[in-house]
């Protein structure tokens, strides 16, 4: 009997017991004090990811930007020939959109149903731009290059100037082509260059300087013109910010090679935010990945820990591990303080349960090899009954790892658990 309860007593001792138990306890902590900064967590092991995240991946609008946006003015490039207005008003009305670049455009040139249309085109990601038919003539209203195809490099300097002072450029144009298939075949004749400011967020600099301080890098992934969001960039302080590229036109394999090379990247397509992080993981960095619309879904499926504005479409937010509750950019570092602050401390509370396993191995070590004979006569193990070991579990192990598991630490989580 003896020899058996001080063999057991041995093996219990050498098992970190109470460590997942403590360690789910501190990602349940986590839990909790990330809902008091309206950050809903829908997977408890995003938490660590969050943590060791070394590359922060940003959609301009709804991150940077608060998602609302103004028209400032447009340019006529017709000089009157057409009425501008009636007829961004009525592919309004045709169009019926809700998002934000259409609630701006409603704002300043208003909703007029007067004249209804015989077709419309709604928008796609893809071709980027929307429009609608009236009688024999289509309006066109979308980006620059994709709308004015080949006759873009006629404007291109018109709309560079603008995009440098941070406005979003779009072009109206008009076409007699028959666009059943939405596919223009041919340029269509320009009308009016319309200039939209984003409102970026009053607490984006402050946000994007602690990422930076942190030795996080910020890389701004849009699908607004490259030149546009370089400047939004520059402006809260990104680094790096005037390296940018547009991603029109690459292949996939040139997308991938891009996306260590450059900071800021426009007109990006869905799939080709998915290859950028794919990329980013492949170079051995633990990326975050942000995002608020159904395009951002597979960037934030492949990303380490992926985070979802509240003010998102429902389909992202079931995707996503974080949900900003207040879709505030600003809770962002309270969020990685928080994954720091609960692995860090995990680590911390396993070495010191570890301190006992290794206490129990060299006392079993010594044992064997005879070393407690030179003071008792059987030389026998010290500890013959598990409950001896009972201080040892709570004074040495049990009070301290709360306290661990508890204190405030934003160290970067650096190295592997293990």
């Amino acid at each position: 009997y003896d020899t058996v309860s001080t063999t057991f007593t041995a093996l219990l001792g050498l098992i970190p017991s109470g460590l997942i138990r403590m360690t789910s306890a501190a990602l349940v902590l986590g839990v909790i004090r990330l809902s008091k900064h309206q950050t809903l967590v829908q997977d408890i092991y995003c938490i660590e990811m969050l943590a060791r995240v070394d590359v922060l991946c940003l959609d301009k609008t709804g991150t940077i930007t608060d998602g609302s946006m103004t028209v400032v003015n447009y340019i006529d490039l017709q000089r009157g020939k057409y009425d501008i207005k009636k007829v961004i008003s009525n592919i309004n009305a045709a169009l019926g959109e809700t998002n934000s670049t259409a609630k701006a455009l409603e704002n300043y040139f208003g909703v007029d149903g007067s004249e209804p249309a015989n077709q419309i085109i709604p928008f796609s990601s893809d071709r980027k731009y929307s429009g609608a038919m009236f009688g024999e003539d289509t309006y066109i209203i979308g980006a620059p290059e994709f709308v004015l195809k080949s006759s873009f490099e006629k404007y291109a300097a018109m709309v560079n100037e603008e995009a440098n002072k941070g406005y979003r450029v779009l072009c109206l144009a008009v076409t007699k082509q028959d666009l059943s298939n939405s596919k223009l075949t041919r340029a269509p004749k320009p009308i009016a260059f319309i200039l939209i400011e984003d409102q970026i967020r009053p607490d984006a600099s402050e946000t994007i300087r602690y990422f930076r301080e942190s030795g996080v890098e910020v890389k701004v992934i849009s699908g607004d013109n490259p030149v546009t969001v370089s400047e939004v960039a520059k402006r809260v302080g990104i680094a790096s910010a005037e390296n940018y590229i547009s991603l029109d036109g690459l292949t996939d394999d040139e997308v991938y090679d891009a996306a260590m090379k450059y900071t800021v990247f426009g007109r990006v397509k869905p799939n080709q935010k998915q290859i950028i992080v794919k990329s980013l993981k492949d170079h051995k960095k633990t990326v975050a990945m942000t995002g608020d619309g159904v395009n951002d879904i597979l960037a934030l499926k492949e990303a380490d820990c992926s985070i979802a504005m509240a003010s998102g479409s429902d389909a992202v937010r079931s995707v996503a591990q974080l949900v900003l509750l207040d879709s505030s950019f600003a809770s962002m570092p309270k969020v990685v303080d928080e994954g720091r602050r609960a692995i860090n401390n995990v680590q911390q509370m396993a070495m010191l349960f570890l301190v006992k396993t290794f206490f129990i191995l060299t006392l079993v070590f010594l044992t064997i090899t005879g070393f407690f004979k030179k003071f008792s006569g059987d030389g026998s193990f010290p500890f013959t009954n598990p409950t001896q070991l009972l201080m040892i579990e709570i004074f040495v192990i049990g009070i301290p790892s709360v306290f661990l598991t508890i204190q405030p630490n934003k160290n970067r989580v650096s190295g592997h658990f293990l």
